[in-house]
């Protein structure tokens, strides 16, 4: 493990207070600065680093890449201080981590609510909330949530997680807290769960997630970039950020999809966990600076500009 950003006291100093004192673990969070969710371009930058709780810690190839979790920190860390990362989104165990390290100040916090659909599991689509739920998020800090909603039309679970994600939307709506809903259509093949990114089965999805709870009035999308995104978007009035996805594909051609995507109409900005954390050439800054330059372009130009 090579620590580039955060040292060995840090982590010395983590480990310590969630034994000792670990009320200051929630008092560090509740505490924080915090930041009005849209502000300036009205555009979103957001790290994502809720794979694990999932047990999802593959990036590409490297079954493990998201096992060590001072690394992910270390990464995380690096991300978070680039100029144009508005914040993060993660798991209660991530998020305490990094407001623990003192590194969530101006940052956005998105709360990840339903992990408990496992990656590789007979029970992966019976996706309970296992995470967050909405009132400890109030009563936390947390700026925002995300809840996953994969449709199964063949799998009965599938009912028990629409439910579940309108309750939370409901809730959201009550308490004025922006919720961001993933949705796919997914599948069965070969014993793996597997999502639907044909355009069609993309705005099908859209449909069902922007109707779930009582209101829509504090719900976002957090959408796959597919082809023929310009009637994907045409699908919803709901604000929208693009996912990330995994690594592995070549980085030119991701950085190019997501460029042409944050024109469309309705598109806010990015949440993107592993392509940025994990890049091929291993330079998390680098590429973390080139998405915060699509979402937010002055960020890109003034970064330009003193490289000069």
């Amino acid at each position: 493990m090579t620590l580039r950003h955060l040292t060995e006291d840090d982590f010395t100093r983590l480990r310590d207070l969630r034994a000792d004192r670990p009320e200051a673990v929630r008092e560090a969070l509740a505490g924080r600065r915090r930041r009005e969710v849209l502000r300036g371009d009205g555009r979103l930058f957001i790290v994502a680093a809720d794979h694990p709780a999932r047990g999802a810690l593959a990036v590409g190839a490297d079954a493990s890449a998201m096992a060590d979790r001072y690394d992910l920190l270390d990464r995380l860390a690096i991300a978070l201080e680039r100029p144009g990362v508005d914040g993060v989104l993660g798991t209660p165990d991530i998020i305490d981590d990094l407001a623990a390290l003192g590194l969530l100040d101006d940052k956005i916090v998105v709360g990840s609510m339903n992990r408990g659909g496992l990656r590789g599991a007979t029970f992966e689509m019976d996706d309970r909330f296992t995470g967050y739920d909405v009132p400890r998020m109030v009563a936390s800090g947390v700026d925002f949530a995300k809840t996953l909603m994969r449709v199964n039309l063949d799998d009965p679970a599938t009912a028990p997680t629409l439910e579940a994600t309108a309750r939370a939307v409901s809730e959201a709506a009550d308490a004025r807290l922006p919720i961001m809903l993933e949705p796919f259509l997914s599948r069965w093949v070969d014993g793996r769960v597997v999502n639907d990114l044909s355009p069609d089965a993309v705005i099908l999805s859209i449909a069902i997630a922007a109707g779930l709870g009582a209101s829509s009035a504090y719900t976002w999308m957090k959408l796959p970039v597919v082809a023929d995104m310009e009637r994907v978007m045409a699908a919803t009035t709901l604000p929208t950020l693009l996912l990330g996805g995994d690594s592995g594909v070549d980085p030119d051609e991701t950085f190019a999809s997501w460029e042409d995507a944050l024109c469309l109409p309705g598109v806010r900005g990015l949440t993107v966990g592993r392509t940025l954390l994990y890049p091929p050439d291993g330079d998390v800054a680098a590429a973390v600076d080139i998405a915060a330059g699509l979402v937010h372009p002055g960020v890109g130009a003034l970064r330009r500009s003193e490289t000069r």
